[in-house]
């Protein structure tokens, strides 16, 4: 499942139909038959063909203590599920946000994010038996089917590598899958296997609806979120009673068992962890985007969310009706990359400049990308785009804004404020910064979360953001000696 989801949906939904076989299968799960919109042998081989891409587009984090452990106990949960013959395999994922996903075929993908916040091993059990409930069940099976080449990075393949959007196994439909909507019913099945999962492998499944408060406090509460009617996820905090009875029903089954919960165990592993953005990979400070190793920053326009990836940076504007994309482009020069640009993708080009930007050879263009309709019925739609291809460094980088035509006026402020922004990065304490990392610390003495936060050197701006990495409130007093996660590295005064 993608746990913060919808934040950063299409802007606009590029239809491309994924004709794949139909036929009626068992469930594995449920034991009823079902349409099946492809073999397992399929579902595989999809799943073998994301799984590298996925890598490529997200990266891994390199640390093996912590992989091994992500491998040991999704092997060990995947041999008592309904298909322990799946080629299963578990990656772990180099992105700070607080997520876990899976595609077709067995390949499970936690990120560093997400594994920050569990506050020990069973909260992280139940969570991992949820994700090897979606392909048990086939959920991410008939969410392939139902998907259209329209998410987030889908819009970016279309206009900017039409070549690849074409191709039956691309690149973005890969990327897709990283934020397929199960439904809620779905969501809700994968949470009964989870607890299931967790329970038979010797996990206390009740942590697991703990994690759900997290999850309801990062998402900002029930007052900050839409009706659940609405929402293609349950509510976390309806999903922390739920789990919770679910768990205690589990448990019964086996009076008199000790369940593990593990929490020292399991914050151990996360000390000196990265924790948020990797500077070195890029970083978003003050409104600008920062990227050391490439020594050069930008500006991200007003309230924008900026989504940085290996290899590419995304940004989407408040109302997601607009996205810019930053990224390497062809060529050898700025007019070859323009040029390679308006062939592959068959712009319209309304107008073009050659205009330096802040002393770095430039060309930009503006004009319309046409995508016709796949489907008798469809109709063709139009996204207006302007890019930028700017030499530096002895690379050519893209900078473009897209959006609908109709809305293109109400967005070209801000993309050209940000595309007219790219300049070199000299400033030293940006180039040279260091990442944050979890530091475990060991409680001194009796006192209050937000006492042992503050004296462990967690700026007061932060003590909430960190009270919610622990999984407990501020004014919660904690006993001496109890560990609990601060920040070390290069730590900010506020995020």
């Amino acid at each position: 499942m993608k746990y913060l989801h919808g934040r950063f949906a299409a802007l606009l939904i590029l239809t491309m139909s994924l004709f794949l076989g139909q036929s009626c299968q068992v469930n594995p799960v449920t034991g009823k038959r079902q349409l099946a919109f492809m073999s397992e042998e399929k579902e595989i081989a999809l799943g073998k063909s994301y799984d590298p891409q996925v890598v490529s587009e997200m990266g891994k984090y390199e640390n093996p203590q912590l992989a091994q452990f992500l491998t040991e106990k999704g092997n060990a949960m995947a041999a008592i599920s309904e298909r322990p013959n799946l080629p299963w395999k578990f990656t772990l994922i180099d992105s700070p946000v607080v997520n876990a996903f899976a595609v077709p075929g067995g390949f499970v993908y936690f990120t560093r994010g997400i594994m920050a916040h569990f506050n020990n091993e069973a909260q992280f059990a139940g969570v991992l038996g949820h994700e090897i409930g979606h392909v048990t069940a086939r959920h991410t099976v008939a969410a392939q089917a139902r998907q259209t080449v329209g998410q987030i990075g889908a819009i970016g393949a279309m206009v900017l590598s039409p070549e690849i959007a074409s191709q039956g196994e691309s690149l973005m439909q890969s990327m897709q899958m990283l934020f397929l909507k199960y439904g809620r019913d779905a969501e809700s099945q994968s949470d009964e296997l989870g607890v299931k999962y967790s329970t038979q492998i010797g996990y206390d499944a009740k942590e697991m609806a703990g994690f759900f408060g997290t999850l309801d406090r990062l998402t900002g509460g029930s007052e900050n979120r839409v009706p659940e009617f609405q929402s293609t996820h349950p509510d976390p905090a309806n999903r922390k009673v739920r789990v919770g009875q679910l768990a205690a029903a589990a448990q019964s089954q086996t009076p008199g068992q000790k369940f593990v919960v593990d929490r020292d165990g399991y914050l151990r592993r996360l000390d000196g962890m990265i924790y948020g953005e990797d500077p070195a990979q890029g970083f978003v400070e003050g409104g600008s985007f920062y990227h050391p190793g490439l020594a050069f920053q930008f500006k991200v326009p007003g309230q924008w969310k900026l989504i940085n990836s290996p290899s590419q940076v995304q940004m989407v504007s408040p109302d997601q009706k607009s996205f810019m994309i930053m990224k390497l482009a062809q060529g050898a020069d700025q007019n070859a990359a323009a040029q390679a640009f308006v062939d592959e993708t068959k712009i319209v080009v309304a107008n073009s400049n050659q205009n330096a930007i802040n002393g770095n050879p430039a060309t930009t263009i503006m004009g319309d990308i046409t995508q016709q309709a796949q489907q008798q019925g469809q109709q063709a739609q139009s996204i207006r785009v302007k890019a930028s291809f700017i030499s530096y460094g002895g690379n050519v980088y893209m900078l473009a804004g897209l959006a609908a035509p109709a809305d293109f006026s109400r967005y070209q402020r801000d993309i050209e404020y940000s595309i007219g922004t790219f300049a070199r990065l000299t400033d030293q304490s940006k180039l040279n910064k260091k990442p944050e990392t979890i530091k475990i610390v060991s409680n001194p003495r009796s006192q209050s979360l937000g006492q042992a936060l503050t004296s462990a050197g967690v700026p007061n701006a932060r003590v909430e953001e960190l009270a919610i990495l622990n999984g407990m409130e501020v004014n919660q007093t904690i006993p001496a000696g109890m560990l609990f996660k601060a920040l070390g590295g290069d730590v900010r005064p506020e995020k």
